[in-house]
């Protein structure tokens, strides 16, 4: 794939370490109290672009590229496992490569909120302040029933055919995850960029595929875990921003976020929908900047 220089308004410098044998991609902009930035699928850091100038004068920012996602390397299935548990694992693994072990304040996204609260949970003494944009860090809410989108991404064979020959994942998402207006073609291009091939989209598939509905499943267990130690994050500062037009991290998994953390700072936009940094930029990131520097 090309340098960062050649996505549009992404002229970040990259950076790689190693993790497990694999090339991990993130970025390293500004100095201060580390802000680390997770992203979900179908995602990769260029979802923080706009995020990063609005902070860096004050925070260092850190975003990883999960392995398979964005500028890093995407490995077959028998060189690394595309797991929740190792999604952990490799977060905590660069951290601490970095020498990041303390004030860290999240800003999460999708599968990036599980990941994220997976490592705080496993470290609550490191943590300074949580982001949590339109995601969740506890299983499937009873009342919330599985979107036929995952469903049909899920399906032996068709979802392969679909998330990985079509690209029906990525493409659909620049189209149907921001609602107040459409998403300029070049950024659904920036968007969809590290996902060109067959081989370069698997990690879109097994995140979808590692999505924990049922005990059995692979994921269920690191989810649960992560849900009843989310207590000890209670005492933590949190902001919520919040598209309620997100079609699968909806008023269900905001409510269940407003159970767990009633003090929680919400940020919340009706007409607005998953990718909410894309939606509500102009009014979200002046709050984010707000709540962490306060």
């Amino acid at each position: 794939m090309a340098k960062n220089s050649s996505i549009p308004a992404f002229a970040f410098p990259p950076h790689f370490a190693e993790i497990g044998g694999h090339r991990l991609h993130y970025l390293d902009e500004g100095s201060g109290a580390p802000v680390v930035m997770v992203h979900g699928n179908p995602n990769w850091v260029y979802y923080w672009r706009n995020l990063i100038p609005a902070l860096s004068d004050r925070f260092r920012c850190l975003a990883i590229d999960h392995i398979g996602c964005g500028l890093s390397d995407k490995p077959t299935d028998e060189k690394y496992p595309y797991t929740l548990s190792r999604r952990i694992d490799d977060l905590e693994t660069w951290l601490d490569g970095l020498g990041v072990r303390e004030n860290i304040s999240f800003v999460a996204h999708d599968w990036g909120g599980m990941i994220a609260c997976g490592y705080a949970t496993r470290h609550p003494e490191r943590i300074a302040k949580l982001v949590m944009l339109n995601t969740g860090a506890f299983p499937l809410p009873v009342t919330k029933p599985v979107p036929w989108q995952l469903k049909l991404a899920r399906t032996p064979l068709l979802g392969a055919m679909l998330v990985r020959g079509f690209n029906a994942f990525s493409r659909g998402a620049v189209q149907s995850c921001v609602t107040r207006k459409p998403m300029p073609p070049d950024v659904a291009a920036a968007y969809c960029a590290p996902y060109d091939s067959w081989a370069n989209r698997i990690a879109v598939h097994r995140f979808v595929q590692d999505i924990p509905l049922q005990p059995g499943d692979r994921a269920w267990d690191t989810v649960n875990n992560v849900a009843d130690r989310l207590s000890l994050l209670s005492g933590k500062p949190m902001l919520l921003g919040w598209g309620d037009r997100d079609f699968v991290f909806d008023h269900h998994f905001l409510e269940e976020w407003q159970r767990r953390f009633p003090n929680a700072e919400l940020h919340r936009f009706p007409d607005c929908g998953h990718y909410i940094l894309e939606d509500a930029a102009e009014e979200l990131i002046p709050a984010i900047r707000a709540f962490l520097v306060k």
